[in-house]
């Protein structure tokens, strides 16, 4: 088993990279200060290719908070979920993510807290395999491990850059729309364009290149709270070789142990799952508590330990 390969395929399944804010929004910046990118163009309702004026701006607008760097967020994938804080006014962050679960070979459990400029990583492995992972007993497990930051720079899994506050990326994702409409109060759904946020490290460019010409055109729904901020976003991604479904009300992707390696099952009206023709990868990203986070503690010192070699090596 490589476990090295484990870290990178294991945070590259999850699509979006809950550990770092890899987006283009950025932090520092007084409330309401941020610019909102205009909707390009103001072309009706349905024209091919063309998103609704209103809607689409709704939605950039909707990211303005998520700037001031003061929310809740959640997110997840097929096979793992992450839940976090980001609070801006005190330079801090906490983010927890699970990846796999006991029964999977490796399984993954990561509490990070960010003070800058000090980070500190808790891992706990499980799975059928977590006895063989080379080095076990020297990774301080169960510990918060302390990082030199010299060694973590510009590393995506094990970093934080408070510069760019945004872990789901939202704001870059919805620059792509490229089609969007309004369902009801407060809720949207349409199509965007995920290959533009490769660059920008929202979605895995793996996944972005297997998608091809799908990537350009991926389902996706949305809903605002009273406030006209963002507080769900949804993105189904097309299993390979599948076309894209529209947003559905009646038919919502869900990870099923029925579906085949690499498929969702979508769930159809009163619960039953299909796979096959149409199946999805759902990836959800919610966001709550604006301007009611807290700031992140920092851990007992009794229970602090300096990150050994070892413990960097399964995030390379």
């Amino acid at each position: 088993m490589n476990v090295r390969r484990f870290s990178a395929t294991a945070f590259a399944a999850a699509l979006l990279i809950p550990s770092v804010a890899a987006c283009n929004s950025t932090g520092g910046t007084e409330a309401g200060a941020s610019a909102t990118p205009a909707a390009s163009g103001d072309a009706s309702p349905g024209a091919s290719g063309a998103a609704n004026g209103d809607a689409k701006q709704a939605l950039l607008d909707s990211t303005n908070a998520i700037r001031e760097g003061n929310f809740k967020f959640t997110m997840s994938a097929v096979g793992s979920t992450a839940e976090g804080q980001v609070h801006q006014p005190s330079q801090s962050a906490q983010i927890k993510l699970t990846i796999g679960q006991q029964s999977s070979d490796l399984m993954m459990t990561l509490d990070m807290i960010h003070i800058k400029p000090d980070s500190w990583v808790k891992a706990d492995l499980g799975g059928t395999s977590a006895g063989s992972v080379p080095g076990l007993q020297k990774l301080n497990l169960g510990k918060y491990q302390h990082l030199d930051q010299t060694r973590i720079k510009g590393n995506r899994n094990l970093g934080f850059d408070f510069e760019k506050l945004d872990p789901g990326g939202s704001a870059v994702l919805t620059q792509g729309i490229t089609e969007a409409r309004q369902t009801g109060e407060g809720s949207y759904a349409g199509t965007l364009d995920v290959s533009k946020a490769a660059e920008a490290g929202s979605v895995d460019p793996a996944v972005i290149t297997t998608l091809g010409a799908q990537a350009q055109s991926v389902p996706f729904t949305a809903k605002l709270d009273t406030e006209g901020r963002l507080s769900e976003l949804v993105l189904k991604i097309p299993t390979v070789g599948q076309s894209a479904p529209a947003p559905s009300a009646t038919a919502v992707p869900v990870p099923s142990a029925t579906a085949a390696p690499g498929e969702s099952a979508t769930a159809a009206p009163g619960g039953a799952s299909t796979a096959g023709a149409g199946a999805t990868e759902e990836i959800k990203v919610t966001y709550s508590d604006y301007g009611n986070a807290s700031a992140a503690q920092q851990p007992p010192a009794d229970q602090v330990v300096e990150a050994p070699p070892e413990f960097y090596n399964l995030f390379r």
